[in-house]
């Protein structure tokens, strides 16, 4: 068992995309997608960029176990991820937040793998030049067993907290303390119910209209 974290800069409920029955982070973090394995941790966590949280004070937004790698045309195909798919035709959020973006060409169909045989579907996330970096991760990541908090971040205690960045990782740090990594999880399996927990916080919802964190500003020179 391993358990990897890394800080978001952006939490809109993309990337990881915590609606539906399951976790999923399709888009961004190639890295971490295309290096970590099934039964694998992965936390993300608050910062300054995001909601003003310094180094030392980072906040939990999710925990995932890694339960499946698909490739991306496994991914767009699965009858279980369709919900996934943005419908920006619909009327809220929801039905627009999906990262299930990335359709196989009809020439690639079978064999879709690199960035040009896929087609990028209208969504309110990611562009064009973003395909090129997501689809470099070869693979999404799915997690039935997840604890999303959102915009209500879990403050972790001490002796619970993992081993975290103090900046951008690419493949996120590594806990090797064990014991750490066992009394983390125990506690979350104990304490909150496997699911959503909370709204993004950029979110603009139906029920709840999350707006973005003020600018980090900037000390006044004197």
């Amino acid at each position: 068992m391993r358990l990897f974290s890394y800080k978001l800069t952006v939490d809109t409920g993309f990337a990881p995309n915590p609606f539906g029955a399951t976790l999923t982070l399709a888009t961004c973090k190639p890295g971490i997608r295309k290096s970590k394995r099934k039964g694998d941790w992965i936390a993300g966590f608050t910062s300054k960029e995001l909601n003003c949280d310094a180094v030392g004070s980072e906040r939990l937004i999710y925990l995932m176990k890694v339960g499946e790698k698909l490739l991306f045309r496994e991914y767009f195909n699965d009858e279980r991820f369709q919900d996934k798919i943005p419908n920006m035709n619909a009327k809220g959020a929801l039905a627009k937040a999906g990262d299930n973006i990335y359709a196989p060409l009809p020439a690639h169909r079978i064999n879709a793998l690199d960035a040009a045989h896929f087609e990028q579907k209208r969504n309110p996330n990611h562009f064009q030049f973003n395909q090129r970096g997501d689809i470099s991760g070869k693979y999404v990541l799915i997690a039935d067993e997840f604890y999303y908090f959102g915009r209500n971040a879990l403050e972790l205690p001490d002796h619970l907290r993992p081993k975290i960045p103090r900046g951008q990782h690419r493949y996120g740090y590594r806990t090797h303390d064990m014991e750490r990594v066992n009394r983390l999880i125990e506690y979350m399996r104990d304490k909150f119910r496997t699911g959503c927990n909370g709204l993004p916080h950029k979110w603009q919802g139906d029920s709840a209209k999350g707006e973005p964190h003020e600018t980090c500003s900037k000390p006044k020179r004197v």
